[in-house]
This record gives structure tokens, sequence and C-alpha cells, in this order.
């Protein structure tokens, strides 16, 4: 019998990288999952792949409507959630500061940060009618142990780290956990973003060296985390951040 039997999720930013590893876990331990993706066809191709137990939904997580659409769809399909991940998210590419663009800064911060607030407003009210659920944020060791070049994605990523810890402490009376996922660069989609220079064994090298287990996360590390914090086995655990980063928030 599976961890999350007879359990609603749904799994942002799931086309791919993490969410997909998440989506996959979830449906493999008995969860049902609606894997949204604002790029529709590969949200498709994941759900189609897990069966089923999943359904694909195209949704832009910086947009209210979109995200209130979201969870709408959830409930007509398959119920209540019970889990939420908010693992959409975007980056700057690696480089200065200052060389940042204002457009860029508010797609960074609408995506990885205000998202959260919207999926709040539409996913908590459903959770309380259900005496509970789980949020599980990804944030990233970027907002723990910032590197320079990201700054203003570092600053997204602590935002969600505090945000999780906020909303643990007010929404525990109400059985709603809330955990952040802060992985390691991996990788996923935004891989040479992160590194802001050619995908090189050299350059890779200069960020493993900062790992000391010596290599990326892998989905399946994400989705390992993202597992036990939505399992009953972690009943207890809120407000938690929890590096998947192999030692390099040590």
């Amino acid at each position: 019998m599976g961890k999350l039997k007879n359990k609603v999720a749904i799994v942002t930013g799931a086309g791919g990288g993490f969410g997909e590893g998440i989506a996959e876990l979830y449906v493999k331990e008995g969860a049902k999952v609606i894997v949204a993706d604002i790029r529709g066809d590969a949200a498709k191709a994941v759900a189609d792949k897990l069966g089923a137990s999943a359904s694909a939904f195209t949704c832009d997580v910086s947009n209210a409507d979109s995200v209130n659409a979201l969870v709408a769809y959830t409930v007509q399909t398959f119920g209540i959630p019970d889990i939420v991940v908010n693992n959409a998210g975007v980056t700057h590419l690696n480089k200065p500061m200052l060389e940042v663009t204002e457009a860029e800064f508010d797609r960074v911060y609408d995506i990885n940060v205000k998202s959260i607030f919207h999926m709040a407003h539409a996913a908590v009210p459903q959770m309380r009618k259900n005496g509970g659920g789980v949020i599980l944020n990804v944030g990233s060791v970027a907002g723990i142990r910032p590197r320079p070049g990201l700054t203003w994605y570092n600053g997204s990523k602590a935002a969600v780290n505090i945000i999780s810890k906020s909303m643990a402490v007010e929404l525990g009376p109400e059985k709603i956990r809330v955990n952040a996922i802060c992985p390691v660069m991996g990788e996923t989609g935004m891989f040479t973003q992160f590194m802001g220079m050619p995908d090189t064994p050299e350059n890779r090298a200069k960020f493993l060296g900062s790992i000391p287990l010596g290599r990326f996360s892998l989905p399946s590390d994400v989705a390992a985390a993202a597992l036990f914090l939505a399992s009953p086995e972690a009943e207890f655990f809120t407000g938690v951040e929890l590096p998947v980063d192999g030692g390099r928030t040590v």
C-alpha cells in the first residue's frame, strides 16, 4: 500500500525536472496528481505517461485566475487537494546584479514568490474544509547560502524559505503543515542559467567543488524529500527548511 494512498496532490512545474520527479513518485505511492505546468504539452506528456491517476492542467502560477482555475479543476477532477507542491520556478541568468533588468526581476518574483500567495488564497480554504493538508514550497540552498551572480534569484528563494516557516506557524493550529524543500542546483532546464557560463566539464567542476557529496541534485532526490514530508510519517514536521544539497549548505 502506497504512503499517499487516496491522497490528492497538485504539483506545479511538473512538466519536467523536479516537478515531474515528484509527480511520478506521488502516483507510484498511491496519490492522484494534477500535473500543472505553463507548458501544456509538457504537462500532458507527463500525465499521459503516469496514467489514470494523473491529469494535466495548463497553469500560469503568477496569475491568480489561472491558479484559482487549477484548484477548481483539481476539486472537480479528483477532489479537494490534500497536498500542494509549489515547485514552479524560474531564475535570471547568472550575471552581475546591476545587469538584471526590472522585467527579469519582476518575472522571478512573480513566479517564485507571488505564486505562493495565489496558491494560498486558492488552496488553503479548500484544505480547511478537509480539516488539514500539506503545502510544500520548493525553495533553494540559494536562499540559505547565496552565490554571487544570482542575487535577485537568491532573494526570491530566501522569501520562499521564510514564507514557508511563517505559513507553518499561522496554519499549524488548523493541521495544515508547511515545509520548504531546498535543493542544490540540478540538471534541470535552469542549469545553464544558474551557471551563467557554457556547460563544460571544467565549468561544472567549479560548482561541484562546493558540494561535499560530489554531484548535482536529481529529481529523485527532491521527490524523496517531497514524499516524506507529505507522508503520515512526517505528521510532526512543519516549518522545516530541508536542504537537499549533498552538504552544500554545511
